[in-house]
Formats: C-alpha cells, sequence, structure tokens
C-alpha cells in the first residue's frame, strides 16, 4: 500500500518515513533560484517529481520514492519579477575596492595573486616533503606519539661535542606529523637533555595557553630516548616556509658594508635609505607593532619572552613575525630550589625590553654590528641621520636603564598612530586575499 504524508513536510510523519526520504537531500541541496529541481541523488529510485501549481504564493511539491509519495511546500524563495540567471558559469570581476587600490608610500607591498598561489603551494610542499629512512638513519621513524619526521634544519654531526649558541646545548630541528591528529608540527629536540624535576611544567602549561598570532604556539614538552639518547623535545605549531629574521635580514655579508666601512662624522647630509643599504622606516615599525603585540600578551600571562633574538623570530610572507621556541629557556634554567618558578620573570621581563631594543637597532643599522657595545654609538647616529625622532626614542627608551621597571606599554605613544597604518594594511591585505579566494 501507498502511505500519503500530509503536511509540509514528511518529517512530521511518524514512523513512516523511510530512509530513502527525500528530506534529507532537500536540507543539504543548495537551491538554484533559476531552476527547482528537488531531486539530486542518483541512487535514489524517483518514480515522479512534480510541482503543482502555486496556490498563495507556495510552490507544493509531489515526489514519490521507493513506492511512497510525499507531498510538501517547497519553501525556497520565488525568484524577484525580472531577475534573470545566466546559464553558464561566470567569474565575477574584481570589486573596485581592490581593483583601484593603490599602494601606500612606503608601506610593505601584498603578494599578488600569482606570487601569492606561488607561495601557497611551496608552502604545500614543505608540508608534505618526506624523507627516505635509508638515506638518513639517525632520524627515527617515530617519536612519541609523532612520524615522519623530516629535518628542517641540517643535522648536527653525530660527534659533535661544542654546543652552540642554541640554548647552550646542541638541538635540531624537525616537521612532524602527530598520530593522534594527522597534522604537521615542529619539534625542537634539545640533545642530551635529561628532565630531573617536573616543577618547571607549571610554566610549560602557562605557554600552551597562550595563542597569538605574533607568537609560535607551543603545544607540549615530553622527554624521549628515540634518538638513542636522553633528549628533549619541544612541540610547536609549524608554520611552512617560515626563515629566521636572521636569514631574512643578516646573512648577506655585503649588508655590514654600509656600517663598518662608512666614515664616520665625514657625511654631507643624510644620504637616501634605499642608497644607503638600510631598511624602510614603515618597514621596522611594522616589525616594533608585532614584536611589541607578542612581548605584551607574553607579559600579561606573567611570563617572559627570554627569546627576542633574530635567530628566534620567524619571518613568513613579505612582514609577518611570529617569536619562536618559547618556553625552552624556562624549562632548560629551571631552579629546582626556588619556591616560587616565577620568582625571576619581572627581571627577565626587563631583559626582554632590552632585548627588543637591540633588535629594532640591528634591523635600522641593517647589521648586527650595530648592537656591539663598542659601536651602539656610532649606531645611534646612523639612526639619528636616517630615521624619524620618535624611532630614535624607541631604541634609546628601550636600551637605557632606567631606576624603574619599565613595561612594553610604555613605547606605545611612540609607535602612536603607526598602529593604525598597520591595522589599516591587515585590512586591506584580507581584502585582496578575499578577491584571490574569489577567483
Amino acid at each position: 500500500g501507498m502511505s500519503l504524508s500530509a503536511g509540509s513536510s514528511p518529517l512530521h510523519s511518524p514512523k513512516i518515513t523511510p530512509h530513502t526520504s527525500p528530506a534529507p537531500r532537500r536540507r543539504s541541496h543548495t537551491p538554484n533560484p533559476a531552476n527547482y529541481m528537488v531531486p539530486t541523488s542518483a541512487s535514489a529510485s524517483v518514480a515522479n517529481a512534480v510541482s503543482q501549481p502555486p496556490s498563495s504564493g507556495q510552490v507544493i511539491q509531489k515526489e514519490t520514492v521507493g513506492g511512497t509519495t510525499y507531498f510538501y511546500t517547497d519553501t525556497t524563495p520565488a525568484p524577484l519579477t525580472g531577475m534573470v540567471f545566466p546559464n553558464y558559469h561566470i567569474y565575477h570581476p574584481a570589486a573596485p575596492h581592490v581593483a583601484y587600490m593603490q599602494p601606500k608610500a612606503n608601506a610593505p607591498s601584498f603578494f599578488m595573486a600569482d606570487e601569492l598561489r606561488q607561495e601557497l603551494i611551496n608552502r604545500h610542499l614543505i608540508t608534505m616533503a618526506q624523507i627516505d629512512q635509508a638515506d638518513i638513519p639517525a632520524v627515527p621513524a617515530e617519536v612519541d606519539s609523532y612520524h615522519s619526521l623530516f629535518p628542517l634544519e641540517p643535522l648536527p654531526p653525530p660527534n659533535r661535542i661544542q654546543k652552540t649558541s642554541n640554548f647552550g646545548y646542541i638541538t635540531s630541528c624537525y616537521k612532524a606529523v602527530n598520530s593522534k591528529d594527522d597534522l604537521p608540527y615542529c619539534l625542537r629536540r634539545i640533545h642530551g637533555f635529561r628532565l630531573v624535576n617536573t616543577k618547571c611544567m607549571v610554566l610549560v602549561d602557562m605557554w600552551k595557553k597562550i595563542q597569538h598570532s605574533n607568537i609560535v604556539t607551543l603545544r607540549e614538552v615530553f622527554t624521549t630516548k628515540a634518538f638513542g639518547e636522553h633528549s628533549l623535545v619541544f612541540a610547536y605549531d609549524f608554520h611552512a616556509g617560515g626563515e629566521t629574521m636572521m636569514s631574512r635580514h643578516f646573512n648577506d655579508p655585503s649588508a655590514d658594508a654600509y656600517f663598518t666601512k662608512r666614515k664616520w662624522g665625514q657625511h654631507d647630509g643624510p644620504l637616501p635609505r634605499q642608497h644607503a643599504g638600510l631598511l624602510p622606516e614603515s618597514l621596522i615599525w611594522a616589525y616594533i607593532v608585532q614584536l611589541s603585540s607578542a612581548l605584551r600578551t607574553i607579559h600579561t600571562a606573567g611570563l617572559a619572552c627570554r627569546v627576542m633574538d633574530p635567530t628566534k623570530i620567524l619571518v613568513t610572507g613579505k612582514t609577518r613575525l611570529r617569536v619562536n621556541c618559547v618556553g625552552i629557556f624556562d624549562v632548560l634554567t629551571f631552579d629546582n630550589s626556588q619556591n616560587n618558578p616565577l620568582a625571576l620573570m619581572a627581571q627577565f621581563q626587563q631583559a626582554d625590553l632590552i632585548s627588543l631594543g637591540k633588535v629594532v637597532l640591528a634591523l635600522a643599522c641593517n647589521s648586527l654590528s650595530g648592537i656591539q657595545r663598542e659601536n651602539l654609538q656610532k649606531a645611534m647616529e646612523l639612526v639619528t641621520i636616517n630615521y624619524s625622532s620618535d624611532l630614535k626614542n624607541l631604541i634609546l627608551y628601550l636600551l637605557t636603564d632606567q631606576n624603574r621597571l619599565r613595561s612594553v606599554n610604555d613605547i606605545m605613544p611612540m609607535i602612536g598612530a603607526r598602529f593604525y597604518t598597520q591595522l589599516d594594511a591587515a585590512q586591506m591585505r584580507n581584502d585582496v586575499i578575499e578577491e584571490d579566494l574569489a577567483k
């Protein structure tokens, strides 16, 4: 026999709706105002699908599925009078606010569409990269819950004894996939480190709660013997294609030429920055806004960065910064005799401000030589000649010892309206990306 279901939907019929009911298909189907066709599944046996003439503006649909006939009201709004849709696919043109977007003077440039696409492809390739396990047997197949390890830095020689500037220990870095969620992460391994006390995990838990657009998030810390010795591993979010600020700005020996060879005190007026091999001031301020924002979040959480250094700051894309390797010093230098693990944080936070000042000064000189103590006077002269007094005052404030505790908030007046410049640039960048997504 045939069961009839009267009403607005077969879902209102108790106990008689079969699993082949068209209701789920109607709910998931995106209606096309130009062509109301309800059946969308080829697997369903549809014997009859008709639409009754509209009464009081509603369309009653009749549909027979598997011997059962359903009547329901099509809730798709009727097309507006005079509205015509093309029967072919077409891309809409760019929105005017993007098509006529003018580059801002001295502003960091955006990716063009092709450049953005290439950047995304490169990130995808890096994310999917794997090694031949037979070629690099020193890399284990699995470490804790991570697999598919891929070295992100040249591996240190196996017999290496001297310790590096990376936290005073030999370190190595890998991309790996977590088997729990199948997502890629960055593993920073501290070679030969035996964790003797887990009190420091209080600080690790505090770091894990911090999520910020300019900080690489710490996900977990664990010990392992998978590498053949005691190792401590820090797992962070993986940002494919990132390079350190050291690599981006301070890895070219010729970049030091202007700073080291210039005859100090014998200049005839300031040279244009581009001729002096210096960075645009707008780029330096973009970096200052991001790094100070990261410090503000870290300090507000009661922690200290302790890695405000060009070797620990990641650059992705054109100008995006993320502070990397957070929390490592807190674990490696943890003092078990301290009753309060946060006792020294105020001191470390003051050191963060000095470190930020050194990073900004190095960027302004486009040379790490500028932050050496014997060169500070020369470096500040360079800043005075080529950059604004606001930038000079900010560097002096950060590098000068004060008789009181300072806060990263103290530099906000020096940043001033440049903060709004960065906000404007970020929103314009968002417009460009949305327009690219629509293509």
